[in-house]
């Protein structure tokens, strides 16, 4: 069993609130102060229950359970990655090939490198290797949109990961599918996590990447779903490229302790990744690792977010992406695909990590998938 399955809940502890309606309250205050009455209390009553209900252990496998045999052995996939040095991706490709290999395909992974040019040209190679299917993960149709008609024209078949607004076929004629948690639930629950936990007053950092549309979208949710509360204000709104955040991290947050100092309590990124280059800026300027600012990652949860959340190193949570899961969902897509099968439409529900409920786990997929398309795929 999963270690996260075996973790006692913590969320029963948060303190109750009376859904009494949304009254202005007093500024934000410059450090976190639970006992502090909130300025939203209807809002704040909700995010609590929802964290409490994300935070559950146990999830039970709610996917698929019937569908096609796997296809015959041989099949070949291309995995096109927005860029590899994002783990979500990255780890989406494994699960790709942990799955593939059951079933006998091949998969080759592509790095994009996080541009236009790399994605055409990962495209490119992807249609000379003549495969039978193409995955693009984190970039959408609309950054290669002469290379998916060629696909289309040859008949193979394009999954996306992250690659649409909304997970599942879409009505989008340029994919078969598109694998993904709905962001609007992603981003509602990392605010609702902000808003509980900070007892509905916080100064917040939110970090994007404005050149992903999916990530853009993603962060304005947060901002939005943050605004519901009244005395949780958003201090900065910073756009750092993922490409760049190696580069740009610890320059950004440097600035940011010299304009907000104790004001800056919570911060949410796109993307763990945003703090595993935070991290060392945090602790230059004597930041306690499980101190404010409080961060969670609105995806990917790939493990070094999980190590720094159960080390309380500069992350208190993640909201994390089940990336082996979905690699096994995308296999599944495929062989609905090529027994002329509709996709599955699945779509995973959303998750909190916390070093509370990980259970010292280094990631989170639901209970009982690969038994499930093992079953489908009768292997």
């Amino acid at each position: 069993m999963h270690p996260t399955r075996k973790a006692a809940l913590t969320a029963t502890a948060l303190l109750a609130v009376a859904a009494t309606g949304c009254e202005p309250g007093a500024a934000t205050t410059a450090s976190h102060r639970a006992s502090a009455e909130p300025g939203c209390p209807t809002a704040l009553a909700r995010a609590k229950q929802a964290v409490k209900k994300a935070e559950a252990v146990d999830a039970p496998w709610t996917g698929p359970t019937t569908g096609p045999e796997a296809a015959a052995h041989g099949k070949r996939l291309v995995f096109i990655a927005h860029d590899l040095s994002n783990p979500g991706p990255t780890g989406v490709a494994q699960g790709v090939q942990e799955a593939a290999k059951l079933v006998r395909w091949s998969v080759r992974t592509l790095n994009g490198k996080g541009t236009p040019a790399g994605y055409r040209s990962a495209f490119k190679q992807a249609l000379d290797l003549k495969p039978d299917g193409i995955v693009i993960a984190g970039l959408g149709p609309e950054s290669v949109p002469d290379e998916i008609k060629k696909a289309k024209a040859a008949g193979i078949p394009v999954v996306g990961w992250h690659a649409a607004p909304t997970p599942g076929p879409d009505g989008r004629p340029e994919l078969f599918t598109n694998v993904s948690t709905r962001v609007e639930d992603v981003a509602r629950i990392s605010a609702d996590w902000i808003t509980a936990r900070s007892n509905g007053r916080a100064g917040v950092v939110l970090f994007t990447d404005a050149t992903v549309a999916f990530a853009k979208r993603k962060s304005d949710l947060i901002k939005k779903e943050l605004a519901a509360c009244s005395d949780v204000k958003v201090l900065s709104y910073r756009n750092i490229p993922i490409p760049e955040v190696s580069k740009r991290a610890v320059g950004e947050v440097r600035s940011l302790l010299s304009r907000y100092g104790d004001q800056w309590t919570y911060s949410a990124a796109i993307n763990d990744l945003y703090f595993r280059h935070a991290a060392s800026a945090l602790r230059a300027a004597g930041k306690d690792g499980a101190g404010a600012p409080f961060n969670i990652g609105a995806g990917d949860g790939d493990p070094s977010a999980f190590q720094r959340v159960n080390g309380k190193q500069y992350q208190a949570a993640t909201v994390p992406e089940p990336l082996s899961e979905h690699g096994w969902q995308i296999v599944d897509e495929f062989n609905r695909a090529f027994a002329g099968e509709p996709a599955s439409g699945y779509v995973s529900p959303v998750h909190i990590a916390t070093d509370a409920n990980s259970g010292g786990a280094l990631s989170w997929d639901s209970e009982g998938y690969r038994q499930a398309y093992r079953k489908i795929w009768g292997k």
